[in-house]
């Protein structure tokens, strides 16, 4: 394999799911690449990544010598924060930065040598990949990192029920009364066949729902992870160990990373989904990797949902070929 000259920069916000996404394509890359986390100053931050203008002036006085010369080989952007950076790096550097941006820019993809954004955001052009889902390290190595990183979990009864709470979002409204009927229908199903429950919580997951989960749950073999005071973060652990997993509809990343086990998952919807959302989630059930929480038995998924290597493997060719300027 052909390995790519120079250094790459992974530019994002400070959202994990951004974050996560550029640094698998980065590693799956296998170039050496550091990561930028950059805030544009307002109004930048409102309108990015249409205006471009004033590139002195976009980064706070803080942050403006990460954002420097020598201009790497490859820059990857995850969100649209980032995206004015992967922008301007292409006027910048003169056609000499291969600049790479995931997720939907919101404008004309020609800025950018390659953008990759899944199909559910139906973005079409010559320089698009269009993964089913998002990108992630999900894999049989990282999920037996996961298994040695928590090792008690093989101790608790099977089946090992991991559930992925997200949070609300514009569409999806999941409040005390969904938190109410998933846990309600998770403790049914743990009395009835027993087993144990692995409750992990996001950033964006609301204390009261937390909270909800806690009580009902009192109890039941396994956890309920909310954030630090509950130690440190079992995801890994979760996703290795887990029998079958249970997602709460409203991420993309999440159900991504959870089809990319290969065990069972469902989700729990209550009423519709906003369009894009509601695309995702026919593809992964066309797929034969989602079904509904009130299903019965889960059959056994289809191949796991990893996109990353492949996705990486087709950019690495593009870059190879591509002519500077």
């Amino acid at each position: 394999m052909l390995k790519l000259q120079g250094e790459c920069w992974v530019i994002t916000d400070a959202a994990a799911g951004n974050q996560r996404q550029a640094l698998a394509l980065a590693e799956h890359l296998q170039t050496p690449f550091r990561h930028l986390v950059l805030t544009p100053r307002a109004p930048w931050s409102w309108l990015a990544p249409r205006f471009s203008l004033g590139e002195p002036l976009v980064l706070p006085a803080s942050q403006r010598k990460l954002f420097a010369p020598p201009w790497p080989s490859v820059a990857i952007g995850c969100g649209r924060a980032a995206a004015l950076f992967t922008r301007l790096l292409r006027r910048l550097s003169l056609g000499q930065c291969y600049t790479v941006q995931i997720l939907d820019p919101r404008i004309d993809p020609a800025h950018w040598d390659t953008v990759i954004a899944p199909r559910h955001d139906q973005l079409d052009g010559a320089n698009v990949l269009q993964p089913l889902g998002s990108l992630n390290n999900v894999d049989d190595t990282w999920l037996a990192d996961g298994r040695e990183s928590c090792p008690q979990f093989a101790e608790l009864p099977q089946p090992r029920i991991g559930v992925l709470l997200g949070g609300p979002r514009k569409g999806i409204a999941l409040d005390a009364g969904y938190a109410q009927q998933l846990a309600t229908r998770l403790l049914a199903r743990q009395r009835q066949a027993g087993g144990s429950l692995l409750v992990l919580a996001s950033r964006r997951t609301p204390p009261a729902l937390i909270d909800m989960f806690r009580q009902h749950l009192q109890g039941v073999p396994g956890l309920v992870w909310a954030g630090r005071d509950d130690g440190r973060n079992p995801y890994p652990g979760v996703l290795g160990w887990a029998d079958r997993l249970i997602v709460t509809p409203d991420s993309v990343n999440m159900l991504s990373e959870a089809c990319a086990v290969g065990c069972p998952v469902q989700t729990f919807v209550m009423g519709s989904l906003p369009p894009k959302i509601a695309r995702f989630h026919h593809s992964l059930r066309e797929a034969g990797l989602l079904q509904d929480l009130d299903a019965p038995a889960p059959p056994e998924p289809a191949a796991p949902l990893r996109e990353t290597a492949v996705i990486a493997t087709e950019l690495r060719e593009r870059i190879l070929r591509r002519k500077p300027g």
